[in-house]
This record gives structure tokens, sequence and C-alpha cells, in this order.
């Protein structure tokens, strides 16, 4: 059946304090080679004893801290820009993969001129209330194309889901199935799939069957990686023009982002 192995469900840790002191330990690493250069050079006053360079350098660090400060900044400033650089260069070089995918399902525009791609779980609560969200911007913008991207990582019960959903193509129910996936109240499991597609009017016995094929593991794979790629590490997550916006949003930054896929 599927190859497609999420990560197993765990509480959402934040990277962001390791980082930051990865970031910090280099910083300062950095300003005592550079202290320790300028010393060398003449630049600042002698050391008075060259025996202690590292207490001599801890004195000066103390009695300007900002230098730290703004070495962290700086060295953050061009780790941002690098990032950024890359996240250009995917956007541009995997264009199609991302906006134009054939595997990947539309929603109820399917020829409009603003596209926006969506990378969710069905067991994402923040994606669930995206969705009556997405439903208005749709309605209200008849050339807003909307691209789904199944990104199950939040269990084997997420990814059963999509490849349900992706199977249900084939019998042209994907936004019914799709939508009443998302107003689903409940865990999302393989039990609970195969009933909301029952009653949606899905054939499930041809469903069952249709998810065996290959094509679809494979497309949820494409997924998973341009996810990778595209530094996308939870749901929902948006991708429109230049943009990446991960997390949950208000309308109005939403159409913000529908009109940066217009160029705007």
């Amino acid at each position: 059946m599927a190859d497609v192995k999420p990560p197993r469900e765990r509480p959402i840790r934040s990277f962001k304090p390791l980082v930051l002191g990865s970031f910090a330990l280099a910083a300062v690493s950095a300003v005592l080679l550079t202290l320790a250069l300028l010393y060398a050079a003449g630049i600042l006053p002698p050391l008075r004893n060259t025996v202690d360079l590292q207490g001599e350098l801890r004195t000066y660090l103390l009695a300007n801290p900002q230098v730290i400060v703004e070495s962290l900044n700086g060295m953050q400033a061009r780790q941002h820009a690098v990032e950024e650089n890359e996240l250009t260069a995917v956007l541009t070089q995997r264009h199609d993969e991302i906006f134009n995918d054939p595997a990947s399902p539309l929603g109820a525009n399917p020829t409009g001129d603003a596209v926006l791609v969506e990378f969710f779980d069905y067991n994402c609560p923040y994606c669930r209330r995206a969705t009556p969200m997405l439903n208005e911007l749709e309605q209200a913008d008849k050339g807003l194309r909307l691209v789904f991207k199944e990104f199950p990582i939040l269990g084997p019960g997420s990814v059963f889901a999509a490849r349900a959903a992706l199977a249900s193509q084939k019998q042209g129910k994907y936004l019914a199935f799709h939508k009443a996936m998302m107003t689903y109240e409940g865990r999302i499991t393989e039990t609970s799939s195969l009933d909301v597609a029952a009653d949606v009017g899905l054939d499930v016995e041809r469903l069952k069957k249709d998810m065996e094929d290959p094509a679809i593991d494979e497309t949820i794979k494409r997924n998973i990686a341009l996810a990778q790629a595209l530094r996308i590490s939870g749901t929902p997550t948006f991708v429109a023009g230049k943009e990446v916006l991960q997390g949950l949003a208000d309308a109005d930054r939403m159409k913000q982002l529908i009109a940066s896929a217009r160029g705007r």
C-alpha cells in the first residue's frame, strides 16, 4: 500500500532557541577572532599581557557588549538573505511543479489567472479553519485558482485521507470529498475517511481500488519533497507568486498574497 511514512505525532517544539544559540556562539567566535586580528595588526591598543589574550578579550567584550549584538544581527541578516535567495531559486526552478502539476487537484475556478497553492493536512485544525475563508475568496474572485497539495504530516490517518482524496478524482468528486473532510468534526482516520466518501456519493469499493494506483503515492512523495525544498514545516502553508506564507492568516493577508500572484 502506501510507501509514505509520516513522522510520529509529537508536540511541536521550537528550534528557535537552538538556532539563536548557534548564531550567538558563532558570533562570539567571530568577534574573538576579529579582535585577535585587530590586536595583532596594532589597530587596537596593545595587550598588557599577551599570555592573557582570552582575559583581555573577555574584558573588552564585557565593556562593549554591543559588539556581540551587532555581530549576531549581522550574521542573522546574512543568513536570512541566503535563505531568501535559495527560496527564490526554488520557486523559479520548480515553478511548474508548484503551480501547474496536473496531479494536483484544483478548486472551483480551474482557469483562474491568480494561482494560490495550499499545502495542507486533513487533521490540521488550522487548515479546517482556513477552508471557509478560501471558499469565500473563490466565490468573490472568479480569477482565483486554488491548487491543493496533499501534505499528510500528522499521522497514518492523514496519509490514508490524502490517498483517498487523490483517488476520488477518478470519480470526479475531489472537491466534494475535500470540503466534506474539512468540515468533519473529529479525528480523520481510515474509517472516518471512508464514511465521508460514502456520504458524498463515492463508490467506496472502487475508491479503495483506485487508491492502490502507484501514481497516488508518487504524488504525495513529490509534495513532501517539494515542501522540504520550500522549507515548509507545517500546515497550512500557502504559495503565490514569489511568496511562501506559513500558518493561518486573515482574509486581508490572503488577498495581499493573491494580489502578489497577479504581480501587483
